[in-house]
């Protein structure tokens, strides 16, 4: 059987990297980039060469910016006495679709997962603190995944901002066990985030 040209393996590979993406997928991927203008080849290598330069953390809430703070901190009309802990910057747009929540958001980066080596060191809690004494947070919102490591870090999250003197939520019914925020729809998630009780 013959063989693929090296780049093109190469390519394959890293299509495979991609969540969800098997060989054939990734093959037909590849193969599909040959139909693809010169231009707009060019086009997709420089935002992929340059779009971790370009699109960082917000330096107040880890959610993606282009422009150093992100469009949720700089807004003038969202509820600052509200902060809805999430896992990935992503979460926040499932979030944002629902527009059931129009508070301030903050990223954790990481779930707790001893087998993986993340431990609490890994949430940064001093940011975290240092942001809901700085901007007088009334309502913690833990919105992270119903799985194993999202529910051992909601629980070690609830201890702590409980020692901190604040009222913690999560989200509520409708939330599948096992479920990522990626693949809520969003009737369902804006019912969790309306019926979120106090954990």
């Amino acid at each position: 059987m013959a063989k693929y040209p090296t780049d093109l393996v190469q390519l394959i590979a890293f299509f495979k990297k991609l969540p969800g993406v098997g060989t054939k997928t990734a093959e037909r991927f590849a193969f599909q980039l040959f139909h693809w203008q010169d231009a707009d080849l060019h086009v997709f290598s420089h935002l992929v060469s340059q779009f971790k330069i370009k699109i960082t953390k917000c330096a107040e809430c880890s959610c993606l910016t282009d422009q150093g703070i992100c469009p949720f901190c700089q807004s003038t009309s969202r509820d600052k006495s509200q902060l809805c802990i999430i896992a990935s910057p992503r979460d926040a747009y499932s979030i944002e679709e629902t527009g059931a929540y129009r508070g301030l958001y903050h990223v954790l980066g990481a779930l707790l997962s001893p087998m993986d080596g993340k431990t609490p060191e890994h949430l940064n809690l001093e940011q975290l603190k240092k942001r809901i004494t700085d901007l007088q947070i009334k309502e913690i919102i833990i919105a992270l995944d119903s799985t194993l490591e999202g529910d051992t870090t909601s629980l070690f999250l609830k201890e702590k901002i409980h020692q901190w003197g604040l009222p913690v939520s999560r989200l509520a019914f409708g939330l599948p066990i096992g479920s990522s925020l990626d693949f809520v729809d969003g009737g369902t998630l804006a019912r969790a985030l309306t019926g979120r009780q106090t954990f």
